[in-house]
């Protein structure tokens, strides 16, 4: 998500000024990411300059209110009703470091992958730790946290299939037979 798809969504509810927007993205957003103010007024200006949005008014403070353009509701919703694409080229860190790790003969990826888990679980009891104290305080970061438990178990699973994949015989030893082995099995 960009910050700009961020301001248009939450100004679909009605007018607001910068100040109100960071207020309204930080509170929906829970914990996961905090704009800064330079943030909302650079993006703003840039929406405006698009014809997204239009400023409505001033107030005493000097804040200016901005309102979404029949434009800006287009491109709000085209946003929201947009599902987010799931591609074979996605750049995950975890998976892209275990296929290098793979090309290095003088690396034992059996111990990287055992560094990934225990990270990855610590991950996952963390989250699991935060979700259950914070339950019934917040249902955003809750969902949040959802999510990136879901998202720690999958990985989890993910090295446990890799390690499968990867087993070496006994009398074989080394990155590059266990390379080897995983080529000749079938991938599933």
């Amino acid at each position: 998500m960009s910050v700009k798809d961020g301001l248009l969504a939450l100004l679909r509810t009605g007018p607001k000024h910068g100040y109100q927007l960071k207020i309204d993205f930080d509170e929906a957003a829970g914990d996961t990411w905090h704009l800064n103010f330079g943030q909302v007024y650079t993006t703003l200006q840039r929406l405006r300059r698009d014809g997204l949005v239009d400023e409505v008014d001033t107030d005493v403070e000097g804040r200016t209110t901005y309102r979404l353009t029949d434009q800006g509701s287009v491109v709000a919703d085209r946003w929201f009703t947009t599902p987010v694409e799931r591609t074979v080229d996605n750049r995950d860190e975890v998976s892209l470091k275990i296929l290098i790790a793979l090309k290095d003969p003088g690396l034992e990826i059996a111990e990287v992958l055992r560094v990934q888990r225990v990270n990855t679980m610590k991950a996952l009891q963390d989250f699991t730790a935060l979700r259950a104290n914070r339950q019934e305080e917040d249902l955003r970061w809750t969902m949040h946290l959802d999510r990136l438990v879901f998202l720690a178990e999958a990985e989890l699973r993910w090295i446990e299939r890799t390690e499968e994949r990867l087993r070496v015989p006994p009398d074989q030893k080394g990155v590059s037979d266990a390379v080897a082995v995983a080529q000749r099995q079938p991938s599933l």
